[in-house]
């Protein structure tokens, strides 16, 4: 009788998930046994097996390979045409690392991310928020910090398979099949981040099978591509998959509920705080070349202050916009241009409709007493760099 054989069938279906979710992997933590046992609706009695005595190679951890390997998913051969069989398969072996930007300010889910990707687990999250509020800077620095590989793709409604699988292509007078960021971020080990993904269409479903963490079998070349340990799926998007309702985001899709579901978390990350911001802002001021004196940290807590209430009064419906931390940032490097404040804030919310930067505008004089928001008569008149007077 073999080793399998041995176990009952809830914990041999444990074994098999661990196999699928971690492939290559041997060693295990009692907290991702547990963690998959329970996905699976198992309880203790299912899985004590897998943590008992016999595997246990250290404190907490279990060496599961005569087990796991057993259980691996089997390679599926394919019949392909002649026109295929030795098709080259080719891949952009530079390597993508983000760099630390002095100007990020830890918060948010950001230690959370930071975990996930220290696990080396597979763990797809799936991460929203207003446009502006800092997602993809969180997971580029969290990268960066790591020093883990970052391959970030755009979606947008025409992305499809071709675009993150990756198709044919004529190299040197030869026709290839080159392989997308997508199967890169998998043989790579890297993370993949999948950036608005709710711009895009149910062409993305042939991702399906990735955000299981199985391996990947390539139709047009017949080759199976099996994730490295440390590859890993985060997605952003400035809605939970279900289209936005007020008609904010209008490229925003419905994204299939099978293909939501097969994130492991999701997160939903708001504005930071003011104190958190106004570091943001601060740390800007400095990344332009602004002296940070008494009256640039004036300006610093009248601008958070001042983004604070026009959220406050967006949530209860009271306006259609927000000043988002990006737009604040925006405003600072206006400002180390024309050191103006005035000139900065009104360049920076043109933007909006008439009516909504005027309102804004007038909440800031309110805010900010030392600033006036009334715009002089152009009188013709030009200065000696031949710029109008205004």
């Amino acid at each position: 009788m073999n080793i399998i054989e041995t176990l009952k069938p809830s914990t041999q279906n444990i074994a098999k998930e661990l196999a699928t979710r971690f492939p290559n992997q041997k060693e295990f933590r009692t907290a991702t046994i547990i963690e998959t046992a329970k996905s699976l609706g198992y309880r203790y009695g299912d899985w004590k097996d897998l943590i008992s005595a016999e595997y246990r190679i250290r404190r907490g951890t279990f060496d599961l390979a005569g087990i796991v390997v057993a259980l691996e998913p089997e390679t599926t051969t394919v019949d392909l045409p002649n026109s295929v069989v030795g098709m080259q398969s080719i891949v952009n072996e530079e390597k993508n690392y983000a760099d630390i930007d002095p100007s990020f300010v830890a918060w948010g889910a950001f230690s959370d991310i930071k975990k996930i990707l220290q696990s080396n687990m597979f763990y797809p999250t799936y991460i929203s928020g207003l446009s502006g509020n800092g997602k993809t800077f969180m997971i580029e620095q969290a990268c960066a910090k790591l020093k883990r590989e970052f391959i970030r793709v755009q979606i947008n409604p025409e992305t499809d398979e071709d675009d993150l699988i990756g198709g044919f292509r004529l190299v040197n007078g030869e026709t290839v099949f080159s392989k997308g960021p997508v199967l890169k971020a998998m043989e790579n080990g890297a993370i993949l981040l999948l950036d608005e993904i709710d711009r895009a269409t149910n062409k993305i479903m042939c991702l399906q099978g990735i955000l299981e963490g199985k391996p990947v079998l390539v139709k047009k070349t017949g080759e199976i591509v099996k994730p490295k340990a440390g590859f890993n799926v985060i997605a952003t998007a400035n809605t939970k998959g279900k289209g936005s309702e007020d008609g904010r985001f209008t490229a925003a899709t419905i994204i299939d509920e099978a293909f939501l579901e097969r994130f492991t978390i999701s997160v939903d990350q708001q504005f930071p705080s003011i104190a958190i911001e106004k570091k943001i802002v601060t740390n800007h001021f400095n990344k332009f070349g602004v002296e940070m004196t008494e009256d640039t940290t004036e300006f610093t807590q009248h601008l958070v202050n001042w983004a604070d209430i026009i959220r406050k009064t967006f949530y209860d419906d009271g306006v259609d916009e927000v000043i988002s931390t990006r737009r604040l940032c925006h405003i600072v490097q206006t400002y180390s241009i024309f050191n103006d404040r005035m000139k900065a804030i009104d360049l920076c919310i043109a933007r909006f409709d008439d009516d909504t930067k005027e309102a804004f505008l007038d909440l800031y004089s309110k805010v900010d007493a030392g600033v006036s928001f009334d715009t002089p008569e152009d009188d013709g008149t030009v200065n000696e760099d031949g710029d109008s007077y205004v």
